[in-house]
């Protein structure tokens, strides 16, 4: 083969190998581009799924826990995903070795959570069984307590009714009015002396025996007759001014009885008359007086 021949010869050598490199060289560069493009893609779906996870943890942060220890363990967490999220996002999409431990982080984070889950699941559980008790106990005690108030409101208009039952009564009071010598007059200007014919109702209840009786006569400007310092009886809870007193014995029956007032001079007019008895009001009576 002559000088030519071989020159020839080895010039499309030549250029069959640069081809093959060229071709070769625009494969692999080809190639790196769609496994770059690939981890870059891979990058942004695994930046996702952390930040999913963060706004989960959120979600679990925002809940009253009850439960500081926990409550501990999951802002540790969040601020691990945190921090894995911002290294991810600072990594480049070519350094697949990376971006695969953080793909693994990611799994280890997320079972970490799943356990993290189940224990708050299970405290929201236990934390709203409580609080079904906790009303139900409120319930119940609220329902005891509106029987205790019915029994006592029971047992006290009981007691007042056994009161009432056993209470004196006046119901009936006739008036006369009396001159110098204890006989009935009409004439004003004569009347020395008023005079009560009272009736006291029958009552078995009532424990018989002697019995004061206070008698208060309002005259018609309002003024009690009678009233003194020393004249007082108890009533209500306080002391107030009699006019007379008289002592009864008092034995279940109908009781008739009869008490006197003295006057000097006396105005016409509405009186009223009232009796008292172990510590109640038991008749109010008006009457007039005439010229």
């Amino acid at each position: 083969m002559t000088d030519k021949k071989l020159f020839i010869a080895i010039t499309i050598v030549l250029f069959l190998a640069l081809g093959a490199l060229a071709f070769l060289y625009l494969s692999q560069r080809s190639e790196m581009n769609e496994l770059v493009e690939q981890m870059t893609i891979e990058k942004e779906e695994l930046e996702e799924e952390y930040e999913d996870l963060a706004i989960q943890f959120d979600g679990y942060q925002s809940m009253d826990i009850h439960n500081d220890s926990l409550q501990d363990l999951l802002s540790r967490e969040q601020q691990r995903v945190q921090d894995l999220l911002e290294e991810l996002r600072q990594t480049k999409a070519s350094n697949a070795r990376r971006i695969a431990e953080l793909k693994k982080e990611l799994a280890t984070v997320r079972a970490v959570m799943k356990d993290y889950v189940r224990q708050v699941d299970s405290l929201n559980a236990t934390n709203q069984r409580l609080t079904v008790e906790n009303r139900q106990v409120k319930e119940e005690n609220q329902l005891v307590r509106t029987r205790n108030e019915q029994l006592t409101q029971a047992n006290t208009q009981l007691t007042e009714t056994v009161e009432r039952a056993a209470m004196l009564e006046v119901t009936a009071c006739a008036l006369s009015t009396l001159n110098k010598r204890d006989k009935k007059t009409r004439y004003i200007g004569q009347i020395r002396k008023l005079q009560f014919d009272y009736t006291i109702a029958k009552n078995i209840t009532c424990e018989p025996g002697l019995k004061n009786l206070y008698v208060r006569i309002i005259d018609p400007f309002g003024n009690l007759l009678g009233e003194t310092p020393e004249h007082l009886f108890p009533f209500e809870n306080t002391e107030i001014a009699y006019t007379l007193k008289q002592e009864i014995e008092y034995r279940g029956d109908v009781f008739n009885g009869t008490c006197y007032w003295p006057v000097e001079e006396i105005a016409d007019g509405f009186y009223n008359i009232d009796f008292f008895c172990d510590g109640n009001l038991i008749g109010s009576f008006p009457f007039q007086v005439k010229k």
